[in-house]
């Protein structure tokens, strides 16, 4: 994989065209936040979504044409602020709020929620009949966040006591391939997308991904880089963990039932293994860990599992509901390739 650099792309409303505009001038420049951000449906808002995500990406990556001295400058800052707000609101009207009997064992009570995944059986569906034209789309969106795998839950390491933190990066270490550049689940991504076709040059996808699909990815973001939101950064890892094996041997299957070979299927059949591996250390040692050294954040791990179940509902049912309607997933439909 080449360094990571985007271009910034088509803004989808005032917000975004607001911040890309004042990105192309100088740190600071003509950047005031934008008061309160009235949206009737944050997490599906087009405009909020694409802006928060290049305000989040500016800490992950280069952007063609944009001065790294934005990083921190107070002026994005509170830009990211004023869309993070109405987000974060959004997001806990999904959240059932965990009750004091699931505190008493929070690695017991992420068994259960997982168990409990309100979305639809989208790897399934995608095993059993999905067309090679469905798969190569909901590769294209799993882009945004393989591409970047364990990056956002990696903002959490420092924020750990000694107990959790080992178990976070016990769990990290597979995820960046064990030394390996070769065998990071990320560079694994980028291969089974070339295998398919697609261009797997980091951000290529960025403007035919709908605001839902970005939201999931802006949901780690957001948990990762507050160190206020600790406990729900690492309660989204622990149900992503224990909620990957499965899904991803059927998304092997299904590109094989499709006629791809190993160049394909290679990390989906790695992650079945490592996942499988992953679930306990997440559940128990990592989550449970950081319950019993800091009880008063053990609410907010199964509020971060709860809230990555029900983004990842929303996303699924919006993949499923494009397809039965007949239409692409994506803002724009990419090419088939032969």
């Amino acid at each position: 994989m080449a360094r990571r650099l985007i271009d910034l792309p088509a803004p989808r409303g005032p917000l975004s065209e607001r911040l890309f505009e004042a990105l192309e001038g100088g740190p600071g420049s003509g950047l005031e936040a934008p008061g309160e951000v009235d949206s009737i449906d944050p997490i599906a808002d087009e405009d909020l979504q694409l802006a928060l995500y290049v305000a989040y990406e500016i800490h992950y990556t280069g952007i063609r044409g944009v001065d790294e001295g934005w990083e921190w400058e107070p002026a994005l800052i509170g830009f990211r602020g004023a869309l993070e707000r109405p987000f974060e609101a959004a997001v806990a009207e999904l959240v059932e709020p965990a009750d004091e009997a699931e505190l008493a064992s929070v690695g017991a009570a992420l068994q259960a929620i997982v168990v409990e995944d309100p979305g639809p059986p989208l790897s399934r569906y995608m095993e059993t009949q999905g067309t090679q034209e469905q798969m190569l789309e909901h590769v294209i969106h799993r882009s945004a966040y393989q591409l970047k795998e364990a990056d956002p839950h990696s903002w959490a390491i420092p924020r750990l006591s000694p107990r959790p933190k080992a178990a976070l990066l016990e769990v990290q270490a597979d995820e960046y391939g064990g030394g390996n550049a070769e065998r990071m689940h990320a560079v694994l991504f980028a291969n089974t997308m070339e295998a398919l076709g697609l261009d797997p040059t980091y951000g290529a996808y960025l403007d035919r991904l709908p605001a839902v699909t970005l939201a999931d990815v802006n949901l780690m973001s957001l948990f990762g880089l507050h160190r206020r939101r600790r406990g729900a950064i690492v309660g989204h890892l622990a149900g992503f963990e224990m909620t990957s094996s499965i899904p991803n041997r059927r998304y092997g299957n299904a590109l094989r039932r499709l006629g791809f070979g190993r160049e394909a299927t290679h990390f989906y059949d790695e992650h079945v293994e490592a996942d499988s591996v992953h679930e306990n250390i997440a559940a128990w040692d990592l989550a449970g860990g950081l319950a019993a050294d800091e009880p008063e954040v053990a609410p907010d791990i199964l509020f971060g599992a709860r809230a990555l179940l029900q983004l990842e509902a929303r996303w699924a049912t919006h993949l499923m509901d494009s397809w039965e309607r007949g239409e692409s997933s994506l803002r724009q439909p990419a090419a088939v390739p032969a």
